[in-house]
This record gives C-alpha cells, sequence and structure tokens, in this order.
C-alpha cells in the first residue's frame, strides 16, 4: 500500500484519501495537529472539494443558501450544475404533502380566512340595503370592499416582500376579526353610518389583500419544488371551495340577523390565527428576501417589481390573455344574467348557474396538477382559450338554466385547471425576493379587469340585446386564442429551456 503523505496539507493527500478503502487516519504534520471530530472533518472536506463561491453571494444572513445559478433577472436558471444544492430545503421536503404539519395549517387558516371574507362579502351589501333599503349605498359599500383589489395590491406586493409573510398573516387575520366585531357591535347597536361601513368594507377589503399576497408568497417555503403543483391545486380548490360555500353562507347568516355574518366572520379569523400560530419560523425561502446591503424604499421596491414583471415576455403574454378573458367572462355573466331577467326567469336560476359555474371550477382545480404534469403552459392557455371559446357561442341560443349551468361548467372547469397550472409558473419563475410583487401584479391585472367587463358588456347589452352580445363575447375570445397562437412570446417558455 502507498504510504500516506506526510501532510494534510499537501495537495496529494486527496489522492492518496480517495484510494483508501477505510477511514482516513489523521494528519501526521506536527504543525497542524488534529484528533477526533476535528481530524475527521478535515478528512471529509479534502475527501470532497467545496463547490465554489457563487459571486455576489456575500456574507450576510443569505449567504451560502442561495448557490442555484441566476440570470440577470434574479430568476434561477433553468440547467443546473451537478454539484448545485437542491431547488428546495424547506420544512417539508421529506415528508408527504398531506403529512406536512406547516403546509396543513397554513392551508386551513387561509381557507377560513376566505370563508369569513367571502361570507362578509356578500354580507356588507345586503346589510346596508336591508338597513336603508338603497341600492345604491348597497353599491357604494360593495366597491369600498373591491377597491383594494385596484389600490393595495402593489404596495402590497412589496410589503409581503419586505416583512415576514407569517406576521403580516397573523396581523392581517387579527385585524379582519377586529373590524367583524366592531361592524356586528354597530348593527347590535341599532346606531348603523354609512360611512363608519364604508370605512369597515375597505379596511377589510385592504387586510385580506395582504393575507392573500402573503399565503400565496409563502406556500413555496413549505413545500418542497416537486409538490407545488399538488400544494397550488390544493389551495385553488379551497379557493373555490370558499367562493361556493361563502355566497350562501353570507346571505343566510343575514337573513337570520343583520349582525350574524360578521359574529361568524370573527369566530372563523380567530380560528384562523390560531392555526397560523402553529406554523413554524419566516415564510421566507431566503432570509430577509436575501438583501446585504441598505433597503430601498417602498417605491423604489414596486419600480423593480414592474421592471422584473416587464422582462418577463412569457408571463406578460399569459397574464394577457388571462386579463381579456376575466373582460369577457364579465360580460357573459351580466348577459346571462340580463337575458334570464327578460325571459322572466327567477333569482334562483341566475344562483343556479353561477353556483354551477363554481362547482366546475372546484373540480377543475383538483384535476389541475394532473393537467400541469402532461401538459405545458402554451397548450393548456391555447386550449382552454379555444375551448372557453367553442363553449360561448351556444350561450347566445340556449335558455334553459341546466344547460346553461352545463356550460359555464364546463368554462369553469378550464379555468380552474388554468389557475392552477399559472400559478405553478408563477412560484416557480419569480424568485423569492420577488414572488410577493409577482403575485400582486398578476392580481391587479385580473382583478383591473374583472372590474371593467361589467361596465363595457352594460353598454353593449342597452345597445345590441343578449344574443349579439353573447356572440360578439364569443367573437373576440376567438381572436384571443389566435393572437395567442400567434404570440412569439407564448413560443418559448423559460422553464423548458
Amino acid at each position: 500500500m502507498t504510504p500516506p503523505p506526510r501532510s494534510a496539507t499537501d495537495p496529494s493527500t486527496l489522492p492518496w484519501h480517495l484510494s483508501q478503502d477505510g477511514p482516513a487516519p489523521a494528519a501526521a504534520d506536527p504543525e497542524v495537529p488534529l484528533a477526533g471530530p476535528a481530524a475527521r472533518a478535515v478528512t471529509a472536506r479534502q475527501r470532497v472539494p467545496a463547490p465554489a463561491p457563487v459571486p455576489g453571494s456575500g456574507s450576510g444572513p443569505g449567504a451560502g443558501t442561495d448557490v442555484l445559478p441566476r440570470g440577470e433577472d434574479g430568476a434561477v436558471a433553468p440547467a443546473q450544475a451537478p454539484d448545485a444544492a437542491p431547488a428546495h430545503d424547506g420544512p417539508g421536503a421529506a415528508v408527504p404533502l398531506r403529512r406536512n404539519r406547516d403546509f396543513g395549517l397554513l392551508w386551513g387558516g387561509a381557507g377560513l380566512s376566505l370563508l369569513a371574507g367571502r361570507a362578509t362579502a356578500v354580507a356588507y351589501p345586503l346589510t346596508v340595503l336591508w338597513v336603508t333599503g338603497s341600492p345604491g349605498d348597497a353599491g357604494l359599500v360593495g366597491t369600498a370592499l373591491l377597491l383594494p383589489q385596484l389600490l393595495v395590491q402593489l404596495p402590497g406586493g412589496a410589503l409581503v416582500d419586505r416583512w415576514d409573510r407569517r406576521r403580516i398573516m397573523l396581523g392581517a387575520g387579527l385585524g379582519q376579526a377586529l373590524i367583524a366585531g366592531a361592524v356586528a357591535a354597530l348593527l347590535l347597536s341599532g346606531h348603523v353610518w354609512l360611512w363608519a361601513l364604508l370605512a369597515a368594507a375597505f379596511a377589510e377589503g385592504a387586510l385580506g389583500v395582504l393575507h392573500q399576497l402573503a399565503e400565496r408568497a409563502a406556500v413555496p417555503a413549505v413545500v418542497p419544488a416537486e409538490q407545488l403543483p399538488a400544494a397550488l391545486t390544493g389551495n385553488e380548490a379551497r379557493t373555490r371551495g370558499a367562493a361556493i360555500a361563502g355566497q350562501p353562507l353570507g346571505s343566510g347568516l343575514v337573513a337570520l340577523g343583520a349582525s350574524f355574518p360578521y359574529l361568524a366572520a370573527l369566530v372563523g379569523q380567530l380560528a384562523s390565527t390560531v392555526l397560523l400560530f402553529g406554523v413554524h419560523g419566516k415564510l421566507q425561502t431566503v432570509p430577509d428576501g436575501g438583501r446585504t446591503g441598505p433597503r430601498p424604499d417602498l417605491l423604489a421596491e414596486v419600480r423593480e417589481g414592474l421592471a422584473w414583471m416587464w422582462r418577463q415576455h412569457f408571463l406578460r403574454a399569459v397574464m394577457a390573455a388571462v386579463a381579456v378573458s376575466n373582460v369577457l367572462f364579465q360580460g357573459l355573466n351580466l348577459a346571462v344574467m340580463t337575458g334570464i331577467q327578460a325571459r322572466h326567469g327567477s333569482q334562483f336560476e341566475i344562483g343556479l348557474v353561477l353556483s354551477l359555474s363554481g362547482a366546475g371550477g372546484l373540480v377543475g382545480a383538483l384535476s389541475g396538477g394532473w393537467w400541469t404534469r402532461r401538459s405545458s403552459l402554451r397548450a393548456l392557455v391555447l386550449g382552454g382559450l379555444l375551448a372557453w371559446t367553442a363553449l360561448m357561442v351556444p350561450v347566445a341560443y340556449l335558455h334553459e338554466p341546466l344547460a346553461l349551468g352545463a356550460l359555464f361548467a364546463a368554462s369553469g372547469y378550464v379555468g380552474g385547471v388554468f389557475n392552477v397550472a399559472g400559478g405553478v409558473f408563477l412560484v416557480r419563475v419569480a424568485p423569492d425576493r420577488m414572488r410577493g410583487r409577482a403575485n400582486s401584479l398578476a392580481m391587479l391585472v385580473g382583478s383591473g379587469a374583472m372590474a371593467a367587463g361589467p361596465v363595457a358588456a352594460g353598454f353593449a347589452l342597452e345597445a345590441f340585446g343578449p344574443t349579439r352580445t353573447v356572440l360578439g363575447l364569443s367573437a373576440a375570445m376567438g381572436l384571443t386564442a389566435l393572437a395567442a397562437l400567434l404570440s412569439p412570446a407564448l413560443r418559448r417558455n423559460p422553464l423548458d429551456a
């Protein structure tokens, strides 16, 4: 056997150690005495050379935690060197999703908050209508509740990237509980002021936006990368389920008593915060977003998020398709309501059609992971737009609520699949330090488009009637599908490289 080199610092040490079958002996250099654990540690380091440091990794709290190659925009490069660290080493990396305690608590806590928010979203306008009898006042409260979707998204995304996401959710949940309790006390006292309900609705909507943004950005911190499709499938199914259950829950509790929906929301938000208290640690995969220098101001971070999104050509094309389809579907919903009313149909028929749409979305969300594993996002976008076009055309000629409900259920199914696939793509392409802002921009585009849809459709319905309006919406959806097919930005998914 070849004798060992005389010094542990000799460059020939590594080949000698690799040629041995058993553990390497301690170093023999008298100037570098090594024994026990120290000798074993040095020997282990000699056997496997350490990877070269990543340029720009720094020496702050996040140093050493991010060894993945990144592009100019901070996104993880698709290809990895063999010695690169795993994409995720979070708390749930070695645990099946169904046994991941942190994800279960996060999922359940956010679900209770969503359910409470959906119930009060219906209850606010109904409460005002019940107390004042004014549809105009009810519309004002409904607008106040939705206004944060447009005003809070961008700064909220920057705050989610800046602050501890777990604390944001806890603070938002407790704030929503206090608001619900205050509104309930106001209604029980018999002194109802419109300005107070407007302020409460806006504040609850703003806190709800922060809660949702923080929860979406936190999922990759508790779920390994390979389980993200399943986790986001569960999240989308939870959102659809909360929408289905929240509307009848809110309206039914209002019928029992004006304060009941808010008392139920108070209990739900408190239960949500109890669950979230059990989630361990900060819900960022990189501490403090990986920053080592002074933090820029909030406006600079918003601009940074906008600049990053502008460079994501594929993502921008997908978001454009989402925005257009949201406008068209909001118009389609209003057209169906107008058509049913014109035929002297009932509110129950309208509720049946919209409920079937939600049920279809729930089933689509549950199967979204299956589609994501078997199809590219480009194929799902093009297929979804074509399917929506084909499903819209018959709506112009059908009058039976069950037939309309079946078409809406199929459209909802496509939407559920699309939301899961888009959510998986977004969390994979956005670096952790940018994830809150990326989600806020995506939600801002969708929410802004949804707000514009009913206004445009209302003018079209007055001018052309329901049948021709629906046919026009179908043609617009078909043109959107054609534009997506010809779009150069949608031809290359950066994650497929």
